[in-house]
């Protein structure tokens, strides 16, 4: 979404305000149903086996906590673009780049948006030293967006790479640690059918999501359908098994609400810790549902619709977003989205929260746009004194722009089970254990404002009780919370206005960035 920019002022929640809410307030409040009760189980130990980074978010509950130690911030070691033709809007870029992935043996499988408009690869390189291995040309082609949608493969717990082809199709490599190796395609609504009608396909399926993979290498993505098909095919969640038998099922189908048109654009699938739900959030384009689906069957398990705390009206759920769900270690999950009455939330949205069976709210946190909540281990934070196991990792900008906000913009670890009053509005809201403040003055004329961070998903390092975070500046900061500072910090680029990345890291302890079309791998 193209951002309103004033000099040194700077929010992408803007154009909301400038006319994607018309008609908003004539959309009535949907009713969600709880459905059959979700199985919740304790997920297992975390081992650090399998890849090193499944996809978004690091695995299938999107919690970003790695297993070995980061490398300190000292250096860039290498450094490749994943923008052959980064198209800039005002100095901007209004993107959102796909999450790498990173197998066991450290080969980093990067996603490389090669043309102007459409174009897209992958490239698999030596994660120490970012020489190339092989890389693979996709003919995907993406939707129709307003900011570019992220283009998100996904490695398997048995190695295989997926990543995202024309037609709805999914392209995988079995081989992704070798040179030679050869690509296969698997298509969620039969290889024989798509055959038939290629050209026909290409034109009216597409994937709009980063690819989730299970633990058994089942495949999870949304999809949007625009055209006729053979298959009758209409936009939803589809599911492709590692058996090669695919599934799926439309937006309308999954909610019951004949308004609903599609998967949000980005947000990818989230499992249960038990693998047996997949959750997603389905919309018309505005408002929408949370939705809970069995893994295997997709059919519906349960859903809520989500809306705002404040007023109890629909929460807006924008396609030019990225947040997806989070599922803690007790099953539940959170999922961000903006808020009813632009601006009165000054453009922060809200981090949802429900049980798994998403039949009970529960306390939202403060900040909820175009961010994917990280898992913290309450170990982490030596002064947490409450009885949560587990913290939350947010964003938590408060945006200088339109009169809104005053551009103090925060990352900030939160108690889920714990609340505080909102500044913000009159609900209690999620309790702050740690704040922070961005580091780089934004505009003189608003004393104390900082550039924003520009992250969707972070890195969680529990060994040395860090996480890793890139900001607008063209730094990427190590935030230490034992002591509450930023005790490292490298310059990428001498920073840009642009959609929120992700960070990532290797099983060497790299830990890598995005800045201005650049992808940085950093390490000592």
């Amino acid at each position: 979404m193209p951002r309103v920019r004033s000099p040194r002022i700077s929010s992408r929640p803007a154009l909301l305000a400038a006319g994607l809410l018309a008609g908003l307030a004539s959309l009535g409040c949907g009713h969600g149903s709880s459905g059959p009760r979700v199985t919740v189980e304790p997920p297992p130990p975390f081992t650090g086996s399998g890849p090193a980074w499944y996809g978004y978010g690091r695995d299938a509950q999107h919690s970003a906590q790695t297993s070995v130690v980061a490398q300190p911030l000292t250096r860039i070691h290498w450094q490749m673009p994943v923008d052959l033709h980064p198209q800039y809007s005002t100095g901007e870029l209004l993107i959102h780049y796909g999450s790498m992935v990173i197998t066991s043996t450290n080969t980093a499988i990067v996603p490389v948006k090669t043309g102007a408009t459409d174009g897209f690869r992958v490239e698999a390189r030596n994660g120490a030293s970012g020489v190339l291995l092989w890389q693979a040309d996709s003919d995907y082609v993406l939707p129709q967006h307003g900011w570019v949608p992220s283009y998100g493969p996904a490695l398997t717990a048995a190695n295989r790479v997926y990543f995202a082809g024309s037609g709805g199709k999914l392209f995988y490599r079995d081989t992704p640690d070798s040179a030679q190796g050869s690509i296969q395609t698997a298509v969620f609504y039969g290889s024989g059918e798509y055959a038939t009608a290629k050209t026909a396909y290409d034109a009216a399926v597409k994937v709009t999501t980063p690819l989730t993979a299970d633990s058994q290498g089942n495949i999870f993505f949304g999809f949007q359908v625009t055209g006729p098909t053979r298959a009758n095919l209409a936009s939803g969640l589809a599911r492709m098994g590692a058996d090669g038998q695919g599934t799926w099922i439309s937006a309308l189908n999954a909610t019951g609400d004949a308004a609903m048109t599609r998967v949000v654009m980005n947000c990818a699938p989230a499992l249960s810790n038990d693998q047996h739900t997949v959750y997603t959030a389905v919309s018309d384009g505005a408002r929408g549902y949370l939705v809970a689906l069995d893994s295997t069957t997709l059919q519906p398990a349960a859903k809520v619709a989500l809306t705002d705390p404040a007023t109890g009206l629909p929460s807006l759920l924008d396609d030019d977003g990225s947040a997806s769900p989070t599922v803690g270690p007790d099953g539940d999950v959170y999922y961000g989205v903006l808020e009813s009455n632009m601006g009165q939330h000054n453009f922060r949205g809200w981090l949802l929260h429900f049980d798994a069976t998403l039949a009970h709210a529960k306390t939202p946190g403060s900040f909820g746009w175009d961010d994917t909540a990280s898992l913290v281990p309450a170990s982490m934070v030596p002064s947490y004194t409450g009885t949560s196991s587990y913290l939350l990792m947010t964003k938590y900008n408060n945006y200088l722009v339109l009169g809104y906000g005053n551009g103090y913009n925060q990352v900030a670890i939160l108690d889920p089970n714990a609340t505080q009053g909102d500044p913000y509005s009159n609900v209690p809201v999620m309790k702050e254990v740690l704040t922070i403040l961005g580091q780089t003055p934004d505009d003189p004329a608003h004393p104390g404002s900082v550039h924003e961070w520009c992250i969707n998903t972070a890195v969680v390092d529990p060994a040395s009780k860090s996480v890793f975070v890139n900001n607008e500046d063209g730094y990427l900061y190590r935030w230490d919370l034992t002591t509450n500072t930023f005790p490292e910090r490298i310059r990428l680029t001498g920073g840009l206005g642009e959609a929120y990345t992700p960070t990532v890291m290797g099983p060497d302890g790299h830990i890598y960035a995005i800045n201005n079309a650049t992808l940085f791998a950093v390490g000592r």
